[in-house]
């Protein structure tokens, strides 16, 4: 037993600031402390591992690199120790009791210039140890320098304004903190509780952490090591334990770079897109790290919102923490690495679009729905973004997808736009009128299925210097053909023309020959050229204004079509079957156009007309 006498000390004012402040405001979460007390262990371990390249004697030298953590559930305690550097007794008041190195004097000095209620108040302050006492009613540092002739000491503190040393005899290399802990914080002497949160947050330190005896951290930091080292299966196992995930992941980035920003990055693209089968929206998942140190599990702005999908490590020894580490000083520098990860990963996704297109068109069908949506919300990387989306089209076979610089690449010297049909599939937009115009113009046409394409369209606009354009809309213009024979001429076109928006009336805006029907009588055109047929769906769908207002529309006709030639001889010698069968017409087309909201008069007008069969 010691016979040493223990020597007392006071806290420097600005200490005891620092640990009311740390004690009672500047972590959102106390088990912390945990990462903090392990971060400067494993901190203690680096540099004796330095040490032990320039000295000759290194007190205890057969001391294991590791990092021992005990709890005792009984006494209320947990144990922390390493074998790193330790501390002499100068280096204990220097480290613990004074305003010194550790930073603690610049942390108190932004907090006097008004930044104390500033989230972005951040810098290396290395304060961490007095998150000892969030915990604790008592603290004991057991440390011992590695220098052979400094003896060991004792270092005793409750935190509330002064501490104690106390020289100890027989204590090893290194540091050994002994909390005992408050009755609200007893928890963190349980080992299920520990071993929990060192997972988390420490899983990835390079030194062995071992839990009353057993190793825990068991999972390589695998995105410092060379990638042409690692097995699949060890990415494999690092993917499951990191994204907690059953599935062995569909592609891997694995990638550093030292310039703007000093990144190692490892991201994993999931087999599945779990939103597309029913489940809740994702949250973000690639953790942040700053030198194998968890900073937090789930950034929100570490990656655009598209990229929730993403799961894995960012690891930058460039990043500027908070004291507590919990969250990040400078938005410009999140921007930075932010858009370094997210241009490498598009990166790597063109690389697997030229020469991997079946895995690339299979990612696509999984998760191309992210992509549509970076296009229409990323401004930042849209260009890069757009080149990656992929569309059937009228000139592809069914389930084969073309890119926008394909379809650019087939256009003609006359066409100046990229047209687009959205519908429900290719079968009914194939078997609708508004294709007609453009095959028999041979011009190609994008398809798309899903419901958020017209807002992407709408969003993006244009590719190449060419406008992307419903062909659906009511300003599209076509080139003339040749008219075949027979059908209505010229003036009796207008004439029944002008007979059917007077019987219509205001159902119709206007009414007119069509220059892009070919094969189908009439074809309905929103005469709202800003609210397309689907977008008013949509909009319809979702409650919104515009989905409810009074639906007028273009009514194009096809004066070569067999029911519009005997129209023209009804409406004169039976207007009132004539005026049925325009109804009719404009139904059908609304029909087509996906715009009829209630079919109740059309069914009723349909019995009538058979009638006179």
């Amino acid at each position: 037993m010691s016979t040493h006498t223990p020597k007392k000390y006071e806290f420097q004012a600005e200490i005891s600031q620092l640990l009311d402040i740390v004690t009672h405001s500047l972590y959102t979460e106390k088990e912390i402390f945990i990462r903090e007390l392990v971060s400067n262990a494993s901190d203690a371990l680096e540099k004796l591992r330095h040490t032990q390249l320039t000295e000759k004697e290194i007190f205890d030298d057969q001391a294991t690199l590791e990092i021992n953590v005990t709890t005792d559930d009984k006494a209320k305690t947990i144990t922390i120790q390493d074998f790193g550097v330790g501390m002499t007794r100068a280096e204990l008041v220097e480290n613990l009791g004074t305003i010194a190195h550790s930073g603690s004097k610049a942390f108190l000095k932004a907090l006097g210039e008004g930044a104390a209620k500033n989230t972005n108040l951040i810098g290396q302050f290395g304060v961490g140890f007095y998150s000892a006492f969030m915990v604790a009613k008592s603290v004991k540092v057991h440390s011992r320098s590695w220098q052979k002739d400094e003896p060991g000491h004792v270092w005793t503190s409750d935190g509330s304004g002064s501490y104690e040393i106390e020289e100890s005899d027989d204590e090893r290399r290194g540091t050994k903190i002994v909390l005992t802990l408050k009755d609200d914080a007893s928890d963190y002497a349980t080992d299920w509780k520990v071993k929990e949160v060192l997972e988390r947050y420490s899983a990835f330190v390079s030194f062995p952490i071992n839990l009353n005896g057993k190793h825990v951290n068991t999972i390589q930091a695998l995105w410092l090591r060379n990638k042409n080292e690692i097995k699949d299966e060890e990415y494999t196992a690092f993917y499951k334990f990191q994204a907690h995930a059953f599935d062995e992941p569909r592609s891997r980035l694995h990638f550093s770079a030292d310039a703007p920003l000093a990144i190692n990055a490892l991201l994993f693209v999931p087999k599945e897109n779990t939103e597309k089968l029913g489940f809740a929206r994702l949250e973000p998942s690639v953790s942040l790290y700053c030198r194998k140190v968890m900073i937090e599990a789930k950034p929100k702005h570490l990656l655009p919102e598209w990229l929730r999908f993403l799961k894995g490590v960012v690891d930058s020894e460039d990043l500027p923490l908070n004291i507590s580490r919990e969250s990040m000083q400078d938005k410009a520098l999140i921007d930075k690495l932010s858009k370094v990860i997210t241009k490498r990963f598009l990166k790597s996704l063109e690389e697997e679009a030229e020469k991997r297109l079946d895995a690339y068109n299979e990612f696509y069908g999984e998760f191309g729905i992210f992509l549509k949506e970076g296009a229409a919300m990323d401004y930042t990387h849209k260009d890069q973004i757009v080149k990656l989306l992929r569309f059937e089209s009228s000139l592809t076979e069914k389930g084969k997808t073309t890119s926008l610089a394909d379809y650019v690449s087939r256009m003609g010297s006359e066409q100046k736009e990229i047209y687009y049909l959205v519908g429900p599939s290719r079968a009914a937009i194939e078997s609708g009128p508004y294709l007609e115009g453009f095959k028999a113009r041979n011009l190609e046409v994008l398809f798309c299925y899903e419901a958020v394409d017209e807002y992407v369209m709408n969003n993006v606009r244009e590719f190449d210097g060419k406008k992307l354009t419903g062909a659906d809309h009511s300003d599209v213009k076509l080139s003339d053909l040749p008219k075949p024979e027979g059908g209505l001429t010229e003036d009796q076109t207008k004439e029944l023309a002008k007979w059917l928006k007077d019987t219509l009336g205001e159902r119709v805006a206007e009414v007119k020959a069509s220059d892009r029907l070919v094969d189908s009588p009439v074809l309905a055109l929103n005469a709202d050229k800003f609210m397309s047929p689907h977008m008013r769906r949509m909009m319809k769908a979702m409650n919104k204004d515009g989905g409810e207002s009074p639906l007028r529309v273009n009514l194009e006709i096809n004066p070569r079509h067999a029911v519009l030639t005997h129209l023209h001889a009804l409406h004169t010698g039976n207007p009132d079957k004539a005026k049925l069968v325009a109804e009719q017409l404009l139904d059908n087309a609304l029909i087509s156009a996906g715009l009829l909201d209630d079919a109740t008069a059309m069914v009723a007008r349909l019995n009538k007309l058979l009638e006179s069969v």
